[in-house]
């Protein structure tokens, strides 16, 4: 390959790296599982990571003395692939589940269902898609496979691994809308497009997010946004 065209890939491949590495999920892949986006604010979670929020300015956490985690769910609800298997897709969601309750545990009763006094967790897992210097893009929903690199000499490129989530906080008894987040994260890079994505590639991510959801709530009682 004559050097100019080289540089020339190698350019749109950083390029185009530096568009899919935006922290924030560009409101154009909002899933539509929350029902309104209108209010949602560039912020910060409580370990500083960027999210879009919103916060009811009148919400009163005293009020509120147990919690009800929903089961996690796929939004849009996503198919199996030969990257990613029925069974990853599964153990995601049982892993969220976990980990949302072992956090949010910590500092408030776990309820069995939606009630008086109970805030309810509703969260989802939705897909974001992006694409790089000008290759097909490798879509799986939920879950995106992002090209990393133009191909080497050696062969094969990395995929990022780049996942999404929703959560909406509401009353257990009214349904009123308390919160709503939308954020995402980068999971363990795939060695090329023929791996196969395991739930120890997105761990962090979901620990990460259930772990600032708690700090977060955390943060709100004392009179902190």
């Amino acid at each position: 390959m004559k050097m100019p065209v080289l540089k020339t890939l190698l350019c749109c491949a950083i390029l185009g790296l530096g568009g899919c590495a935006s922290s924030q999920v560009d409101p154009s892949k909002y899933s539509g599982f929350l029902k309104d986006y209108s209010q949602l604010k560039p912020a910060e979670s409580a370990t500083g990571a960027p999210v879009m929020r919103w916060i009811d300015p009148d919400i009163k956490l005293s009020e509120y003395t147990q919690v009800y985690i929903e089961p996690s769910q796929f939004y849009p609800q996503p198919q199996a692939t030969a990257v990613i298997s029925a069974q990853t897709l599964q153990s995601i969601t049982q892993y969220f589940d976990a980990a949302l309750k072992r956090e949010l545990g910590k500092d408030m009763p776990l309820a069995q269902g939606p009630g008086p006094h109970t805030i309810v967790v509703r969260p989802a897992i939705t897909a974001v898609s992006t694409s790089t210097e000008g290759l097909k893009p490798y879509e799986v929903i939920p879950i995106a496979l992002v090209a990393a690199a133009v191909n080497t000499a050696a062969g094969g490129r990395d995929q990022n691994v780049e996942v999404a989530t929703e959560a909406a906080f509401l009353d257990g008894q009214s349904k009123k809308v308390l919160a709503q987040v939308v954020r995402k994260g980068s999971g363990k890079p795939l060695e090329n497009d023929k791996t196969q994505l395991t739930l120890n590639d997105v761990k962090p991510v979901l620990d990460g997010w259930a772990s600032d959801m708690r700090l977060s709530y955390e943060k709100l009682k004392a009179g902190k946004k």
